[in-house]
């Protein structure tokens, strides 16, 4: 027995010597709770002593520990100094306060437009309200013009609408979130990035590869998550006019107000019109839609810091209304009738979302959360004669859970889910009616050493009326192999239901006509998506010519056991059916960004999409798909002198040369070669900032008048078998230029 007691005390020898030595704790901004973000350089010393020490880049500090030290003094500028007093060697974690007899002291530092997190362990980057300003960015679909990880092309030759990809997929492979609520999806998937006026985004962040398990199931090659402006902290008066070449006119105002000292509310309008018809081309049909659309959204915002309670609440309503189609068309007459060909597609759509988070004041690293989201989505479109109506009805809602095991190094969100969608579908003389519901519960572990190694490792397990029941495993990886280096690398699952008539609108601008191979699936008879992402990134920051600079490699990998095959190889059809063979997405990012003096920075990349599916007729490459892209960004701004600035931007894109869709089938006048050749692309914006509430701005885009010369296929005769609107591989309107101001009010 004795021996037993010796060999324990003798094993606890190490720690006590060791552990006693040291004392640590972690310091944090009060008025940034919501992120638990340590505040680096802040000042710790023991009281009366020469002992001290600073914190790192998360907010730790280690310093050395004896007996007779009982209280710690906590010191930042700006912030009030604090004397903690210590019983035992716990690691502590403490919020600064702001010193209010310090307000008039302001401390200023620019932030990047673009922030490359170099701690996150997933591959996550932060867009801010700064980069969006580069071009005019009139709405979502518009906001990643200058970045080069997402692509952004026109999805037919009629409506306009911008699509976007990542990793050579596109939109509806992306887990698009607005402040981490799913929002585009289901019916909204083909127009709904043009919902989000470009003026109501804060911030975006882009997680490439597998994401949280946090936010769902559905996501595959990335997320993208949008943070609106806040009332608490938005102008009292934002006014923003846009008017373009092609006639489009906008107007975007925001009302904010606070209520009282922790309630706070902000209107939000926005209307954008487009009366004028416009045929460049001399094809007979309109180069971009006539359109009208209304959006107002009101928002509330709870915050009371000291008991650790925030909370958003959004009712936003929608009106979009788009015609199109030949010059002449009048829908008043000629609907329904093969007078002219035309189309009009008009939505409403009301939201409305509530989210309700508390952090524990005395346990800052331990809070829940609760999210819940209502939309109501109504669309009724016709494409010449071919009717189609979607009524989409969707609920969400997720609890979620955050705290720690044993100390901060190990954190955990844990929770459950529900989602509702009811879909109802008229697709030419189809009707086409489904419930989805599923509930699922997810944990996710997150481990930190705070120095060079972290992963992150999630479980979901959910239960779908129609999907069955599945698991969706994440894992995300981080390690600095050297000074200013992260090596990231992730693998995870994604499954989803295809949409395959709301996410392939543009098809129906066609004379093609749709097949579905059944599989016996619960899904138009067709079974789920399901896809495996895996890949990594390598990034290193570094000083050129004493300036900084950094380069990124990605390369991901999105491997399909199954997936909705969109087969449009035979020029007289569309056909859909589950993946027989392969289907995978290879891509390749190379991005330099070099700050080449004040003011003055580039942003270049290439990359490389190899995207390769097994279709009836054979392996092929995803049509209109480049394999090659180039992108180059230079941006300068003059020195900011009483706000009387100037801001100048610039960028170039290659797109490499294109695989078209099959139209040997057809006539010899209604032939498109096998690809097509690259093209450039040249926007500019310059902008002048005359004080602190008003500025000017004026920009083009498609400077070289880069144009497709024949984007409706058959338009002498839409009625016909050839006619095709689908095939776009290039910008159709041309040059196009654009001024605006914005005008605020602190």
């Amino acid at each position: 027995m004795k021996t037993k007691i010796l060999n324990s005390f003798l094993l606890f020898i190490p720690y006590i010597i060791f552990s006693q030595t040291t004392f640590k704790g972690m310091i944090m901004d009060k008025n940034n709770p919501k992120d638990n973000l340590g505040v680096e350089g802040v000042s710790v010393h023991w009281l009366n002593t020469n002992v001290g020490t600073t914190t790192n880049e998360k907010g730790w500090f280690t310093i050395p520990y004896k007996e007779e030290y009982k209280k710690l003094v906590v010191s930042y500028i700006g912030y009030k100094t604090d004397t903690l007093t210590i019983t035992n060697l716990k690691p502590i974690h403490h919020f600064l306060t702001l010193e209010s007899e310090l307000d008039e002291i302001t401390i200023e530092s620019k932030r990047n437009a673009v922030q490359k997190n170099s701690f996150a362990t997933a591959n996550i980057f932060t867009v801010n309200s700064e980069e969006l300003l580069k071009a005019a960015c009139c709405n979502l679909a518009e906001s990643f013009e200058t970045n080069p990880s997402i692509d952004v092309s026109f999805s037919d030759a009629l409506t306009g609408t911008r699509q976007i990809q990542m990793l050579g997929l596109k939109s509806p492979y992306i887990l698009i979130t607005q402040e981490n609520v799913p929002s585009i999806r289901g019916a909204s998937q083909a127009y709904g990035l043009t919902f989000t006026p470009g003026t109501w985004v804060e911030s975006i962040q882009i997680s490439k590869g597998a994401g949280t398990v946090v936010n769902g199931y559905e996501s595959i090659s990335g997320q993208i998550n949008t943070e609106l402006v806040k009332p608490f902290s938005d102008n009292t008066l934002f006014v923003n006019g846009y008017a373009n070449r092609n006639g489009r006119l906008e107007l975007n105002t925001h009302f904010n107000q606070k209520i009282s000292e922790k309630w706070s509310t902000g209107l939000y309008l926005h209307g954008n019109y487009r009366g004028e018809k416009f045929d460049n081309n001399g094809d007979n049909f309109l180069d971009m839609p006539l359109a009208n659309q209304i959006n107002i959204m009101n928002r509330w915002q709870y915050t009371d810091a000291e008991k650790g309670w925030v909370s958003f609440i959004n009712f936003r309503y929608l009106s979009d209304d788009k015609q199109t189609g030949e010059i002449d068309f009048n829908p008043e007459s000629d609907k329904g009738t093969t007078n002219a060909w035309g189309s009009e597609i008009d939505t409403k759509r009301f939201d409305f979302t509530a989210k309700v988070g508390y952090v524990f004041p005395e346990l800052p690293f331990q809070s829940f959360g609760f999210q819940f989201a209502y939309s109501n989505h109504q669309q009724e479109s016709y494409f010449g004669l071919r009717n189609y109506n979607i009524s989409h009805e969707s609920i969400y809602s997720n609890l979620l859970f955050n705290s720690i095991i044993g100390d901060t190094r190990n954190k955990f969100k844990t929770g459950i889910s529900f989602t509702h969608d009811g879909y109802n579908e008229d697709v030419f003389t189809n009707t086409y009616n489904r419930v989805e519901n599923s509930v699922g519960t997810f944990f996710e572990y997150a481990f930190d050493n705070l120095n060079n190694f972290s992963y992150t490792a999630g479980l979901r397990v959910d239960h779908h009326n129609l999907l069955g029941t599945f698991i969706t495993p994440r894992l995300h990886f981080r390690y600095v192999p050297w000074e200013k280096a992260t090596l990231r690398a992730s693998v995870g699952r994604g499954i989803r239901s295809a949409n395959i008539f709301a996410e392939n609108q543009q098809l129906f601008a066609s004379s093609r006509q749709l097949n579905i191979d059944n599989a016996n699936g619960n899904i138009y008879g067709l079974d789920p998506e399901i896809a495996w992402n895996y890949g990594f990134s390598y990034l290193q920051k570094f000083n050129l010519f004493g300036q900084k600079a950094d380069i990124t490699l990605d390369y991901y990998v999105t491997d399909f056991e199954n997936q909705i095959v969109v087969d449009w190889e035979n020029p007289q059809e569309i056909n859909f059916y589950n993946l027989e063979g392969r289907s995978i997405a290879n891509s390749f990012q190379v991005e330099v960004n070099y700050n080449l003096a004040e003011g003055l920075d580039l942003r270049t990349a290439y990359k490389y999409f190899d995207v390769i599916t097994d279709y009836k007729s054979g392996r092929l490459q995803k049509p209109l798909q480049p394999r090659n892209r180039f992108f180059a960004n230079l941006s300068y701004e003059t020195n900011n002198d009483n706000f009387n600035q100037w801001r100048f931007d610039v960028t170039f894109n290659a797109v490499g040369a294109q695989r078209l869709p099959n139209t040997s089938a057809n006539p010899v006048q209604y032939q498109l070669p096998a690809s097509v050749n690259g093209f450039e692309l040249l926007n500019s914006q310059i902008t002048k900032v005359f004080s602190k509430k008003f500025e000017v701005y004026i920009g083009a885009e498609n400077i070289t008048n880069t144009r497709q010369q024949n984007p409706v296929l058959g338009s002498d005769n839409p009625f016909g078998s050839n006619f095709d609107t689908s095939i776009v591989y290039a910008p159709i309107f041309g040059r196009m230029i654009y001024t605006g101001f914005r005008f605020k009010i602190n």
